[in-house]
């Protein structure tokens, strides 16, 4: 277990898909037939981010019906007002609003519409902004852990009160459906709630002196600033795991959202920017900076950045951790995955069917625990294929927008 007090900015993920196997008896290992079957194995490309699979498709299939695109850009339209978008917005912010690389457009995976333009940052906008953090990192390090953890609160609270519009944001910049764009959102609210009663739990220990009358006193000190590197897939979620722990240990955060979800990662930081001037405190504690690989790597070899916190594939992993590894920097790591489901010949078939389902095509496929493979017993191959082909033939595919549709 890794101690937060220990290491300022962990992330605590926890995914239901994640889960213990007994070890087969020998029988049963001689039995099994390993059968490979390309459940979600999908390739995602700019305005394409569902799941493919091998399954056929039938005239049986449910398809939803499409929203049109007027409508969709109505609901962006609607969406951007509540969240205090524009049009056209500036990718950096160190407590100001700015940015002077290229402007991007945003485009909703759903019908390839643009709801939105960013204006990227640029590496020169990288070092002023860690210069200006710089700054404000001391004064939130002397702040007393426990009113930290009343700023995280009141975040909370903000988070809260626009999670429908958050949610909304996210079903139409990364695709994935209504209730898990705003389960997402829950699921940073939730962690701002452990943060909370963390910030008065921060305990150090009291050691025995072998001199008279001596003891000695054990305190965790803010680690520095603290880098986020998010992924398409979780556009709110990663972040908040990884910011609302770092704040509350005193270190401010920097974070580099997925170039796909700029609208996102700026209305994510709107809501905490309200809170820290509400509370008269630099909103450079928590910055943000849009921007591509070029940004992800003068992040990963600043050594102003205490930590890196990378989530994405692991063969960029391996730079990044070698990059803050040769700088004697700390790293975590949240990388790709090749997930694999065991079903055993007395296993409830019924009750596999169903989470292999969704654990292959929930997120539209693209968690880092997605269901890649199947493993299953030869007594029961047959028959779980035909029951897994039957589910799939049952999906409902369409806007993540709309009710019902996976």
């Amino acid at each position: 277990m890794y101690s937060p007090s220990k290491l300022a900015g962990i992330r605590t993920a926890c995914n239901p898909c994640r889960a213990s196997l007994s070890p087969l008896s020998g029988r049963e290992a001689a039995a099994v037939s390993a059968v490979t079957v390309a459940l979600a194995r999908s390739r995602w490309r700019p305005g394409v981010r569902s799941v493919y699979s091998s399954v056929p498709t039938s005239s049986s299939q449910t398809i939803a019906r499409p929203s049109t695109s007027s409508s969709l850009l109505s609901d962006a339209a609607d969406v951007i007002k509540q969240l205090d978008l524009e049009g056209h917005n500036r990718g950096v912010y160190d407590g100001t609003w700015r940015g002077s690389g290229k402007v991007v457009e945003s485009v909703s995976p759903i019908n390839n519409e643009v709801i939105g333009t960013v204006q990227l940052g640029t590496p020169k906008d990288l070092d002023a902004a860690l210069a200006t953090i710089e700054k404000s990192r001391r004064i939130w390090a002397k702040m007393p852990a426990p009113k930290r953890g009343e700023v995280v609160r009141q975040m909370r609270e903000a988070l809260a009160a626009k999670i429908e519009p958050l949610g909304r944001l996210v079903s139409l910049e990364m695709g994935k459906i209504l209730p898990e764009g705003i389960g997402e959102v829950q699921e940073y609210i939730d962690i701002a709630d452990y943060a909370v009663g963390l910030s008065r739990m921060l305990n150090g220990k009291v050691i025995p002196s072998e001199r008279p009358g001596h003891f000695m006193m054990e305190v965790w000190n803010p680690l520095g600033i603290v880098g986020v590197i998010s992924a398409f897939n979780f556009p709110v979620a990663v972040y908040g795991w990884n910011s609302a722990i770092s704040l509350v240990c005193g270190n401010p955060v920097l974070w580099k959202g997925s170039p796909t979800t700029n609208l996102t990662s700026i209305a994510v930081t709107k809501v905490l920017a309200e809170v820290l001037e509400n509370n008269s405190l630099p909103g450079s504690i928590c910055s943000m900076i849009c921007g591509g690989a070029d940004i992800g790597s003068a992040m990963t070899n600043d050594k102003r950045l205490s930590l890196v916190s990378f989530t994405g594939s692991t063969r960029v992993g391996r730079e990044v951790a070698l990059a803050v590894q040769k700088r004697f920097g700390k790293v975590l790591l949240e990388l790709g995955g090749n997930n694999a489901i065991i079903v055993s010949s007395d296993a409830d078939l019924d009750l596999a069917v169903r989470s292999i389902l969704f654990a292959a095509v929930g997120t539209a496929g693209q968690r880092c625990t997605t269901t890649r493979r199947l493993f299953l017993h030869k007594s029961i191959h047959d028959e779980f294929i035909e029951r897994l082909v039957k589910a799939y033939k049952q999906i409902k595919v369409g806007s993540p927008l709309e009710v019902g549709v996976l």
